[in-house]
């Protein structure tokens, strides 16, 4: 199958600070990739360097066989949660049109082909109900179901999920997660997955890039998710405990002023 996504060599630095160097990774069609590392490690980052906006130290990233840049509607993108203005007058219907015109200088024009789209793309994500409600009365729940129509509406080749599921509770972390896997699936798109908690996602993902110290191992999740994979990685002891199918991850964050994190 043929890879849609290559990063080659690729170096980020603030200053001295290395966010990671020499990453290289290549993406098929339909693969489910969790991107995880503690806070700082440069996930966002990397998502940002895909869309065209963080120029990279050195390296490459091309996409569908072409540099990647900004405002390619083949790249669905669901941001990072964050609060809306409870005031703001623009409807979801409105909003999800974004991630076909978006990034198109202005104010998208009305087209009644494109708010079929959108409002196909609020059905898909089973929030048709939802079209002619302002944005900034939604719940935490209902905004992410609004970006995954957002990114989806378009039939991306390849969809970039930052953090999508911070700030839901557990049922809705499972919904949203389910609705990014069945869009991959049937629109034969690759995702990459940055989250905290691998939970959610553990049954869709083919494989884990994990970042930490400037550094990265890919693999899948039962390869790289090993005390000696992640010690090496941080350059320190790290233990990886399972039970009853739970996937612990005991010291990564104590290096990084953070909690252990647990995964399935």
């Amino acid at each position: 199958m043929a890879n849609i996504l290559e990063i080659k060599d690729a170096c980020l630095k603030f200053g001295e600070r290395s966010i990671w160097h020499n990453l290289n990774l290549d993406v098929e069609q339909g693969e489910f990739i969790a991107v995880i590392g503690a806070n700082g490690s440069g996930k966002s980052m990397l998502l940002k360097a895909i869309l065209g906006q963080q120029d990279l130290t050195s390296g490459s990233v091309e996409f569908l066989g072409k540099p990647s840049g900004r405002g390619n509607i083949q790249i669905g993108y669901i941001p990072q949660h964050r609060v809306v203005d409870s005031g703001l007058p623009l409807k979801v219907v409105d909003a999800v049109r974004f991630g076909l015109d978006g990034h198109v200088f202005g104010l998208p024009l009305p087209s009644r082909q494109k708010r079929e789209l959108a409002l196909r793309a609020l059905a898909e994500v089973e929030a048709s109900h939802l079209a002619d409600s302002p944005v900034g009365l939604l719940s935490g729940g209902e905004m992410q179901r609004v970006r995954v129509a957002q990114a989806i509406i378009s039939g991306p080749k390849l969809i970039l999920a930052d953090e999508p599921l911070s700030a839901l509770d557990l049922n809705h972390q499972e919904i949203v997660s389910a609705l990014i896997d069945k869009k991959r699936k049937e629109q034969g798109a690759a995702v990459l997955f940055v989250t905290h908690d691998v939970n959610p996602i553990i049954d869709f993902v083919d494989r884990v890039l994990y970042l930490a110290q400037g550094r990265y191992s890919i693999g899948t999740p039962d390869e790289v998710l090993q005390s000696d994979v992640l010690s090496e990685l941080y350059g320190t002891e790290i233990d990886v405990v399972r039970n009853q199918g739970r996937v612990v991850v005991l010291g990564a964050h104590d290096h990084n002023h953070h909690d252990d994190e647990e995964w399935t």
